[in-house]
C-alpha cells in the first residue's frame, strides 16, 4: 500500500473521529425538520443499520483475507511472507475501521489506528527480509520509526479532540449560566418557561 493510500485511510479515522466528537458535544445546535413536501420529493434509499454494515465490511474482510492466503501459498520465502503480511495488514485496516465506526466513540477510533499500526509494522519488517547487511537494519529501524510516528500521531490527536471536546462543552456551560441569568428577569411561570427554554437548549 502507498504511503498516499496509507495516509487516506489515517485521514478517514481521524476525520471520523472529529465528526463524533461535535456531534457529541454539539447539543445546543438543532436543524429544523425538512418539510413533508420537501421529504416525499426524493426517496430515501435504504441504509443498512450500523451493526449490518460493519458486519458486511468484516465478512468482506475475512472473504478477501481468504483468497489472499491462496494467491500467496503460490509464493515460497520472502515473497510468501510479504504477501501473508500484506493480506493480514489489509484485512486488519478493514476490520478496524468498520469497527471503530459502529462504536462509534474516540476511544475506538484511536484503537484501530494502533491496531492498523501494528499490522502496518508487521508487513514493513516483512518487506526487510528481501534485504540483507545494513540496508536490512535500515529497514528495520524505518519500520520502528514509522510505528513510533503512528501511535504518536494516534495518542496526540485523541488529545486534540478530547481538549476541543471539552473546551466547546465549556463554552456551552458558560452560554447557558448566562441564558441562566437572563431568565432571573422574569417571574412566575414566565421563569419556569425560560429556565425550560434554556435547558432544552443546552441540553442540560
Amino acid at each position: 500500500m502507498t504511503t498516499r493510500m496509507k495516509n487516506t485511510h489515517v485521514l478517514l479515522i481521524l476525520g471520523a473521529a472529529l465528526a463524533w466528537a461535535g456531534h457529541a458535544r454539539a447539543q445546543a445546535v438543532t436543524t429544523p425538520p425538512a418539510s413533508p413536501a420537501a421529504a416525499s420529493a426524493v426517496p430515501a434509499a435504504p441504509v443498512p443499520d450500523a451493526k449490518t454494515a460493519y458486519e458486511r465490511a468484516r465478512d468482506t474482510a475475512a472473504a478477501n483475507y481468504k483468497a489472499a492466503r491462496v494467491r500467496c501459498d503460490s509464493l515460497s520465502g520472502n515473497p510468501h511472507d510479504v504477501c501473508e503480511a500484506e493480506a493480514k495488514a489489509e484485512r486488519v485496516r478493514t476490520e478496524e475501521e468498520a469497527s471503530a465506526a459502529y462504536k462509534n466513540t474516540l476511544k475506538a477510533y484511536t484503537q484501530a489506528r494502533m491496531r492498523i499500526a501494528d499490522a502496518n509494522h508487521a508487513r514493513d519488517k516483512a518487506r526487510c527480509g528481501a534485504l540483507a547487511g545494513n540496508d536490512r537494519d535500515v529497514c528495520i529501524k524505518q519500520a520502528k520509526a514509522t510505528l513510533v510516528a503512528a501511535q504518536a500521531d494516534a495518542t496526540a490527536d485523541r488529545k486534540m479532540i478530547e481538549a476541543r471536546s471539552n473546551a466547546r462543552e465549556d463554552k456551552l456551560t458558560a452560554e447557558y449560566r448566562v441564558a441562566l441569568q437572563k431568565c432571573d428577569a422574569f417571574a412566575g411561570a414566565a421563569k419556569d418557561q425560560c429556565v425550560q427554554a434554556a435547558k432544552t437548549a443546552y441540553g442540560k
